[in-house]
């Protein structure tokens, strides 16, 4: 299977915080990117996909998702509280479709996740251990799949995919503790 996952820099998002790792990351500052990603992610990859997102922009982009997508909540159980924010975010959502259905999982995999953030990574927003795994078990992954990360960032993701191919675990690291 040809397999993506997409965690670009959310609406808004590009130039604030990685305006001074990338020069493009403003582009991603248009809703217009998303759709072109989501529209991406589609074409170039049937089989299935995963991207990630703001809660808030699920507002705009599931309009524009196919009808069969599915939105999974990672519960973030250590986060930055922000103190001038009434309600905070706590969670994000990973909009997935497609991978491989398998039937009878041992161990079976939830729709949900809870695990805290990684701290002190190269790159804001680069995702834990726990939620790379997590994702590829939710779309059916094994390791001769061809699997993309199109936004590497702080190549955690791809890390966590070569960990995966090579049936490996982790060592554990204290950022993700």
């Amino acid at each position: 299977m040809k397999i993506a996952y997409a965690d670009p820099p959310y609406f808004g998002c590009g130039k604030r915080l990685y305006g001074d790792l990338h020069e493009d990351a403003s582009e991603c500052d248009t809703r217009e990117f998303h759709f072109e990603l989501v529209q991406r992610l589609v074409t170039e990859f049937p089989d299935g996909w995963a991207l990630s997102c703001n809660p808030s922009d699920l507002a705009f982009m599931l309009p524009i998702m196919p009808d069969d997508v599915r939105v999974s909540p990672w519960c973030k159980t250590w986060h930055r509280i922000r103190p001038n924010v009434s309600v905070q975010y706590a969670w994000e959502p990973l909009i997935w479709r497609g991978g491989r259905a398998i039937k009878r999982r041992n161990p079976m995999v939830r729709d949900w996740l809870a695990c805290p953030v990684t701290l002190q990574r190269t790159v804001k927003g680069a995702k834990p251990d726990a939620f790379c795994m997590w994702m590829f078990r939710l779309l059916g992954l094994q390791p001769d799949d061809e699997f993309h990360d199109l936004f590497p960032g702080s190549f955690a993701v791809t890390d966590a995919w070569k960990a995966f191919t090579s049936q490996m675990t982790l060592p554990s690291r204290k950022a993700d503790e």
